[in-house]
């Protein structure tokens, strides 16, 4: 039965991925030329393929070790997208003012980790726990008034935000993928050189 193991990919394979987020977008051209335009698909979904990072025999083998430690395709697992991994700028540090993640109402106190991107609000399931960061109102919470489900990306907190209080986070996020190919093609170039011909990933959409 497929399961997700919360491990991640080893950061030298993250550093060396290509790749990036797709879209469906089904298009009818009608008889008049114009096009109509629809998605089946709430969220984007991302691809990559890490096979250009592995150059040695000792990454080979410890690519081999993980793909066979998550039987292929059948467990998803962690991976730090080296374009897209912060709350923030790839430059900066995030900061608890980061991401509007909810809008108080005296009741919630419960509120999913998001990432803007203009209009569109993605989920943030697979953060770093130690790097969140929660304000309300743009001030600051300890750590110990509020709680992180690192599996989900959900935050609690201790005491419900008052009507209208705006609740923000900063955080480090993995995006959760699993292997997309049944079989690994390696070659080997030389005495303690190695390649795998490509490694595709795809991303698990909630």
């Amino acid at each position: 039965m497929s399961a997700f193991h919360e491990v991640s990919l080893p950061l030298p394979f993250a550093l060396g991925a290509s790749g990036g987020p797709e879209r469906r977008v089904d298009i009818v051209t009608l008889g008049s030329g114009r096009e109509a335009r629809n998605t089946p698909w709430a969220h984007g979904r991302r691809r990559y393929d890490i096979g250009g990072a592995v150059r040695t025999l000792d990454e080979l083998h410890e690519l081999i070790a993980f793909f066979e430690a998550r039987r292929g395709k059948l467990h998803g697992f962690r991976f730090r997208d080296p374009f897209d991994c912060k709350s923030c700028a790839p430059s900066a540090a995030p900061g608890p003012g980061d991401q509007q993640i909810g809008v108080g109402d005296g009741a919630t106190a419960a509120f999913q980790l998001v990432k803007a991107y203009g209009d569109y609000r993605r989920p943030v399931r697979k953060p770093l726990g130690a790097s969140v960061r929660v304000a309300v109102e743009n001030a600051e919470l300890d750590a110990g008034a509020f709680g992180l489900d690192a599996a989900t990306g959900v935050v609690t907190l201790a005491s419900a935000p008052e009507d209208g209080a705006i609740v923000s986070a900063g955080f480090l996020f993995d995006t959760p993928v699993r292997f997309d190919i049944d079989r690994l093609d390696l070659s080997l170039d030389g005495f303690g050189a190695g390649r795998a011909l490509a490694v595709p990933l795809v991303e698990i959409l909630p």
